[in-house]
């Protein structure tokens, strides 16, 4: 854990770094006339029917003689207009005159062409990791008190496994199906073989562990392995199998099954596999709804008793060819 004195280093540096990408310290925001605290001002002027420099200077915790001075610089290039308030006549209203929005239009296209430039050499997985930082960075900084900003799609990111990650997914898997369906410590049992079995026989080449991560915290988890014959345990050629889906229900309802589900068919089919098999049991209606919905198909079901319970176990299929 980083010492004050180097936390304040750290954020000095990367707003050093950040402020530099994206041009703040050029006489003129975005290759515009703007500086940057006039550009944010036509920002919170576009975003609002009509306000008051009183809340102008909240939002954007300026003072309010500099707030003032940029105000009369926008009224005499006749970007703003103002009238007094129905409500109050002691208040002035201001709004955006139509010279006002068609001198933000091309400022706000060409931020957001910059930015997209930033984000579009970044891979899925990069830029909603940087979306999650971001999102942590105005959690942690927000003033004692502050309002929640506006909603946010809750994010994830999909990673690789590291060291640690393989105890979780047998950890998680016996405790969550011992709560959830009563299944004993067979099935934690069987998890840790195939988890185990994972690393000894791991082929980086044609075989993935993902986790879903949220916040910090990890909460779903899925493997794609080369199936294997039950009988011989030898590889059965050009067939990719789907194994340990799991979502935590503190994170469910997020989309992160199917993610991790489509992410399993794109490695196969980078990988030149021509289906994906996959076993599980009907009583998991949640997995078997990504299933059916990303295409796979039931080709077997027979029942058994394991873990405890009467189940009924279920064979399904992607044909990617």
């Amino acid at each position: 854990m980083p010492a004050l004195p180097d936390a304040v280093a750290e954020l000095r540096a990367f707003n050093r770094f950040y402020t530099g990408r994206i041009g703040v310290l050029h006489e003129g925001l975005a290759d515009t006339p703007f500086t940057l605290a006039e550009s944010r001002l036509l920002w919170e002027l576009a975003h609002r029917e009509r306000t008051t420099a009183r809340e102008l200077a909240l939002a954007l915790d300026l003072d309010p003689g500099y707030l003032s001075r940029l105000l009369r610089r926008f009224r005499q290039r006749g970007l703003t207009r103002s009238a007094r308030s129905k409500e109050d006549a002691r208040q002035i209203q201001l709004t955006l005159s139509a010279a006002g929005r068609k001198a933000f239009a091309p400022l706000d296209a060409h931020t957001d062409r910059q930015v997209r430039a930033l984000l579009e050499p970044l891979g899925d997985g990069d830029r909603q990791r940087l979306v999650q930082a971001l999102h942590c960075i105005e959690r942690l900084l927000a003033p004692p008190g502050a309002a929640p900003a506006a909603a946010k799609p809750a994010s994830f990111v999909l990673r690789a496994h590291r060291a640690g990650d393989i105890g979780w997914v047998v950890s998680r898997h016996g405790a969550l199906y011992a709560e959830e369906y009563g299944w004993d410590l067979r099935f934690e049992a069987l998890v840790g073989h195939i988890a185990s079995r994972f690393i000894e026989q791991f082929d980086a080449g044609r075989e993935a562990c993902w986790i879903a991560e949220r916040e910090g915290t990890n909460v779903g988890c899925v493997f794609l392995v080369q199936a294997r014959d039950e009988a011989s345990d030898a590889v059965i050629p050009g067939v990719a199998q789907l194994r340990l889906l799991l979502v935590e229900p503190s994170a469910r309802g997020l989309g992160i099954g199917a993610a991790l589900v489509r992410e399993c068919e794109r490695h196969a089919r980078r990988c030149g596999y021509g289906s994906i098999t996959l076993w599980t049991n009907s009583v998991l209606l949640a997995a078997r709804g990504i299933y059916r919905s990303q295409g796979y198909q039931l080709v077997k079901s027979e029942p058994h008793t394991s873990f405890g319970q009467q189940l009924i176990g279920e064979t399904w299929t992607l044909a990617l060819r």
